[in-house]
């Protein structure tokens, strides 16, 4: 993978994007599920502080600062050279651990397996949180309408 093919790019933030909304027990349990892992060099521990949330009143408007939340971060070398990165939301290390593996992984021929048995059940996981809490949204929805009144006419 290069950096400069924005593609690539936009694939790996795709998938670490995943891992790190994932459920961290849930991102640890497919990860042990693909076998022992492999040996690692960690080039950066895991390690917790607190990233800065900006937001967009509406949606769409300015950004403004919302506040801090915690994150951890980790970056590990497999055996074979590969780099990967890790961050998840909170102090889970083991999570961290479990997202700098699924990246380095994915940027390996081994790619595919690591697709099929940890990102596609994350994926489609994360879909059904979406639509359920799209559904519950809205049985609450309120639909407003007028009735033409005799003395508008």
């Amino acid at each position: 993978m290069t950096a400069d093919d924005p593609m690539e790019a936009s694939e790996r933030r795709a998938w670490m994007g995943l891992c790190a909304r994932a459920p961290a027990a849930r991102l640890c349990e497919l990860v042990a599920a693909m076998g022992p892992p492999e040996p690692v060099e960690w080039l950066r521990r895991p390690e917790t502080g607190t990233v800065m949330i900006r937001a967009r009143a509406g949606g769409t408007g300015a950004p403004f600062h919302l506040g801090e939340m915690t994150a951890t971060r980790g970056t590990l070398r497999l055996s074979c050279g590969t780099v990967g990165h890790g961050w998840v939301q909170g102090r889970d290390r083991a999570a961290c651990e479990a997202a700098a593996r699924v990246d380095a992984a994915m940027q390996t021929p081994r790619a595919g397996a690591v697709r099929r048995a940890v990102l596609d059940p994350l994926a489609a996981e994360e879909e059904a949180r979406r639509r359920a809490r799209a559904g519950r949204a809205a049985a609450t929805r309120v639909e407003f309408f007028t009735l033409a009144r005799g003395e508008d006419e």
